[in-house]
């Protein structure tokens, strides 16, 4: 059994750390609310009373961070703390500079580490059913695997640091903008008079079939399991859409990249968020583009 230092227990963060002590792992977690510090120890983690204490015995440290920011300013922290030989593993989404400059402080003390921002949202985080996407070297990647096995169910090696990130945001931005697409068709296809059911049978054998259909449907009924079914309670919510999407925007505009479906999204998904609607599943993202097409 290997100790895990576990820093960020929030939505995603709190069910992989759960899932890790399932898998017979000692896991020291952290978390900067009281509320989320205290369901996690109730799942078995050993709550500890800072960031610094939860790696310092620990042979593999994971973050679950916000931002980019949040992870160099805690790594710097940390990073005097963690013991020879341990492997850091930050699972946030964050800009790709950030987390190749999270390596690079890995680096300065002699610690390997991954980037490994995670796709599933908090279903696939509680059923261990992630897609992990990972960037470091092979040697690092191979250390930190069967880790990453015991909360998701595809670990794809990406190459390089950062690299991780880059696969996330390509991602993302292909979710944002057929979500939205596929919102359109149903809107369009209400006003035409056609059923959502009707739709759906039509789409999910059809050339325009994709995930955003067939898994995360946002109307009601074709997909029981969908947010749609469940008052689009979040699985993912709006407001991350647009985060991921505007880090796929920045990303573009350094690489010299035209993203221009992406940048679209981007801007109404930050309407819906400006709306007041940025903590439901970004798959109610068909409600505004129901809303603006009344009367048409």
């Amino acid at each position: 059994m290997s100790t895990i230092g576990f820093i960020g227990l929030g939505n995603m963060g709190a069910p992989m750390a759960a899932n890790l002590v399932k898998a017979g792992e000692r896991v020291s977690g952290f978390d900067i609310l009281p509320g989320s510090r205290g369901a996690s120890a109730e799942h078995g983690v050993q709550v500890v009373a800072s960031a610094r204490q939860s790696v310092e015995e620990a042979d593999v440290v994971i973050t679950m961070l916000p931002g980019g920011e949040q992870v160099l300013s805690v790594w710097k922290e940390i990073l005097p703390a963690a013991k020879k030989g341990a492997l850091f593993i930050d699972c946030s989404t964050i800009d790709v500079a950030s987390a190749r400059a999270a390596h690079g402080l890995a680096a300065e003390r002699g610690i390997a580490c991954l980037d490994a921002p995670v796709s599933g949202g908090v279903g696939g985080a509680k059923a261990a059913t992630l897609t992990f996407m990972v960037g470091g070297s092979d040697d690092a990647f191979a250390r930190g695997k069967p880790v990453l096995e015991r909360m998701g169910k595809r670990i794809v090696h990406c190459g390089e640091a950062g690299n991780g990130q880059v696969a996330k945001i390509c991602n993302n931005l292909i979710l944002g903008a057929s979500m939205i697409a596929v919102s359109e068709a149903f809107v369009l296809g209400e006003k035409l008079g056609l059923s959502h059911q009707a739709l759906f049978d039509v789409v999910s054998g059809s050339s325009g079939q994709c995930w955003s259909l067939t898994s995360y449907c946002p109307v009601p009924g074709p997909v029981p399991a969908s947010p749609a079914n469940n008052g689009y309670k979040a699985g993912f919510t709006a407001a991350l859409m647009l985060k991921d999407l505007n880090l796929a925007r920045e990303a573009a505009q350094t690489a010299g990249a035209q993203t221009a479906l992406g940048a679209h999204a981007a801007e109404i998904y930050r309407q819906f968020a400006e709306e007041g609607h940025g903590t439901l599943d970004f798959s109610a993202i068909v409600n505004l583009v129901r809303a603006q097409s009344q009367g048409g």
